[in-house]
C-alpha cells in the first residue's frame, strides 16, 4: 500500500542524454534543466525524497538493438549532469529497462519511504518517463507528470505520450 509521502522523480538526466554530442543526446533538452532545478529546490524545501532513475547498461544490454550504446556502466555519459548532480540524502536508482521499477530497488525503496505520490521529471516522456509512470499507477502510486519538466525525442512523441497518460491511466499533467 502506497504511503502519504511525496517524492521527486528524475529520470535519465544523464551526460548521454543531454551533451550535444553523445550518441542519444534529445534535442531542446537544456530547455528542462531550470525546470527541473525549480522541482528539486521545491522537494528540498519540503523534505520529500529526491531519487535520481538513471539508465545504466552492460556492454552486451539488449537494448543496444535499439538504440546506440548509451550510459555504460562506469562511464562519463552514465552520470547525472553537473547542473543537476545528487546531494546529501538524495538517493540514486539504477535501472537498465524503460521502467524505472523493472529488475531495480525503485519500489522497495519508495516503499520504505512511505511514499505514495510520485512527482516525475527527465526525458524521454514518450519512453522512460512513460514506462515508469504506467508502471507506477499499475503498483498504486498516485502519478504527476510535470509538465515543464519533461521532453520527448520530438514534439509529436511527447504529446502523444502526455495524453496517453492522463487519458488511459489517469495520471496528471502538473
Amino acid at each position: 500500500m502506497a504511503g502519504p509521502r511525496n517524492a521527486l522523480i528524475i529520470i535519465d538526466m544523464l551526460n548521454d542524454f543531454v551533451d550535444k554530442s553523445a550518441p542519444l543526446a534529445v534535442p531542446g533538452i537544456e530547455r528542462i534543466i531550470e525546470p527541473i532545478k525549480r522541482e528539486i529546490e521545491k522537494a528540498r524545501k519540503n523534505s520529500h525524497p529526491i531519487i535520481f532513475v538513471c539508465d545504466c547498461h552492460d556492454e552486451d544490454d539488449r537494448e543496444f538493438r535499439l538504440f546506440p550504446p548509451h550510459a555504460m556502466k562506469g562511464t562519463r555519459g552514465a552520470n547525472v549532469i553537473e547542473e543537476l548532480k545528487p546531494e546529501g540524502t538524495d538517493i540514486l536508482v539504477r535501472k537498465s529497462s524503460f521502467s524505472g521499477f523493472y529488475d531495480t530497488v525503485l519500489d522497495e525503496t519508495l516503499k520504505k519511504l512511505s511514499v505514495g505520490r510520485l512527482m516525475i521529471t527527465g526525458t524521454v516522456t514518450n519512453i522512460c518517463i512513460q514506462y515508469t509512470a504506467v508502471d507506477a499507477v499499475m503498483r498504486g502510486y498516485a502519478v504527476d507528470i510535470v509538465g515543464d519538466a519533461v521532453i520527448g525525442l520530438n514534439r509529436r512523441a511527447h504529446k502523444y505520450a502526455l495524453g496517453q497518460m492522463k487519458e488511459l491511466f489517469g495520471i496528471n499533467i502538473i
